[in-house]
C-alpha cells in the first residue's frame, strides 16, 4: 500500500474517532436532559460535530495529496534538459518544502549564468565583470589585458580534473588582477546605468515570475555572487526586479568623494570562497530562524557551501545550472546537486516548485 492511500485511511480513522467520542458524549448529555428543548439542541450539536469530522478528515487527506509526482504532476520536470539522479528523494524535499509553505521558505542563489543567461542564440552572455571587460569605459589594452586572464584563469575554473581547494589560489589571483586593472581604468560609478542598458546581459526566462512571485510572499531572496555587486545591482534594477525581499552580497566598489574608483569593499568574494562569506552571513540568517527551508540554486561546485550559514535547515533543494563541459561534468553535479539543468536558459522548474509552494 502506497503513502498516499495509508494517509487516507488514517484521516478517515480520525474523523471516525471524532465523530464516535463526540456521539459519547452527547449520549450522556442527551440522557440527563429531560426537555425536548434539550434534545434538539443535542441534535444540532451532533450535526456539527459530525460535519466537522468529515472535514478535518477530508483536509488530511487533501495535504497528502498536494506532494506531486515529478513527472506525472510536474511535466517541467520532463524536459530534456533536467536530470536528477534520485527523484525519489527530491519528491520527499518538495513535499517537505510544500508543507512548510510561505512561512518557512527562503532563496539562496547565485547570479551569474544561474539567474543570469549563459548564452543566447548561440552566442555567450555577459557576466557581471564582463559587461566592464566589453565597455567604453576601458582602453583596448586594457581589454585585451581581462581577455588573456579569463582564457587562463577560466579554464582552471571549470578543469574537471583539479580540486576546488587546487584552484582556490588561482581564483584569488584572477580576480586580484583583474580587480588591479579595473582599478588603474578610474572607472566613473555615474556611467555603470549606461554600460549596463548597452550590454547583451540577459536574465533567464520567467526571471519576472520568480522575482515576482517570491516579492509577493514576502520570501527572502539571498544573492550571493563573485560578480561585481555594483553591476548586479543595477542589471536586476533596470529588469525592474530589486525587490525589498532581495539581499545582495558581492565584491562592491569603493569609491572616491567624485565617484571614481579607487578599490574594492570588504574581502574578496571568489567562484570558491563562498562556505566563509556564508559563515560570515550568520547574522542575516540568524534573523531568519524560522525560514528552515532553502531552495539553493547555483552553477558551481563552489555554490553547494552557499547555504552554510544556516543553523536549522530542515529541508534543502539544490538546483545546479550546468552551463558548460557538460559530458565531463555531469556526473559531478547530479552527485552534489539535487537537479541538475543542462544548458537549461530558464527558470522553469524553480517556478513549477514555487507554484506548489505558494
Amino acid at each position: 500500500m502506497d503513502r498516499t492511500a495509508v494517509a487516507k485511511m488514517g484521516a478517515v480513522a480520525s474523523a471516525s474517532v471524532c465523530a464516535l467520542v463526540g456521539g459519547v458524549v452527547l449520549a450522556q448529555y442527551i440522557f440527563t436532559m429531560k426537555k425536548k428543548t434539550a434534545c434538539m439542541q443535542a441534535l444540532r450539536l451532533w450535526t456539527l460535530l459530525a460535519t466537522y469530522a468529515v472535514a478535518v478528515g477530508q483536509n488530511q487527506g487533501q495535504k497528502n495529496q498536494e506532494c506531486p509526482k515529478l513527472n506525472a504532476q510536474m511535466p517541467e520536470f520532463q524536459k530534456k534538459t533536467v536530470h536528477i539522479k534520485d527523484p525519489g528523494r527530491v519528491e520527499e524535499i518538495i513535499c517537505g518544502l510544500i508543507k512548510g509553505g510561505a512561512a518557512k521558505l527562503q532563496i539562496i542563489t547565485d547570479f551569474d549564468m544561474t539567474l543570469s543567461r549563459f548564452s543566447y542564440n548561440g552566442k555567450r552572455c555577459p557576466t557581471c565583470h564582463n559587461i566592464i571587460d566589453n565597455s567604453k569605459l576601458i582602453t583596448e589594452e586594457c581589454r585585451k589585458k581581462l581577455l588573456q586572464l579569463k582564457e587562463t584563469y577560466y579554464a582552471i575554473e571549470i578543469d574537471p580534473a583539479l580540486t576546488i581547494e587546487e584552484k582556490y589560489p588561482y581564483m584569488v589571483e584572477w580576480y586580484n588582477k583583474s580587480h588591479a586593472l579595473l582599478i588603474e581604468q578610474g572607472l566613473q560609478k555615474d556611467k555603470f546605468a549606461e554600460i549596463v542598458r548597452e550590454s547583451d546581459v540577459m536574465l533567464k526566462e520567467g526571471y519576472e515570475n520568480f522575482f515576482d512571485k517570491l516579492s509577493e510572499h514576502n520570501i527572502p531572496v539571498f544573492i550571493f555572487s563573485a560578480g561585481i555587486g555594483d553591476i548586479l545591482e543595477e542589471v536586476i534594477h533596470q529588469a525592474g526586479v530589486y525587490h525589498s525581499n532581495v539581499k545582495v552580497v558581492s565584491n562592491f566598489m569603493d569609491f572616491d568623494e567624485n565617484g571614481i574608483l579607487k578599490g574594492f569593499k570588504g574581502e574578496l568574494i571568489h567562484v570558491y570562497n563562498k562556505h566563509d562569506g556564508a559563515l560570515k552571513n550568520t547574522e542575516y540568517f540568524k534573523q531568519l530562524k524560522d525560514n528552515s527551508n532553502i531552495i539553493l540554486l547555483g552553477d558551481s561546485q563552489g555554490d553547494l557551501s552557499m547555504a552554510d550559514g544556516v543553523a536549522n535547515v530542515e529541508h534543502i533543494l539544490k538546483i545546479g545550472y550546468l552551463n558548460d563541459k557538460v559530458d565531463e561534468l555531469l556526473e559531478k553535479y547530479m552527485d552534489s546537486y539535487d537537479i541538475v539543468l543542462v544548458k537549461d536558459e530558464s527558470l522553469e522548474v524553480a517556478n513549477s516548485i514555487l507554484q506548489k509552494i505558494l
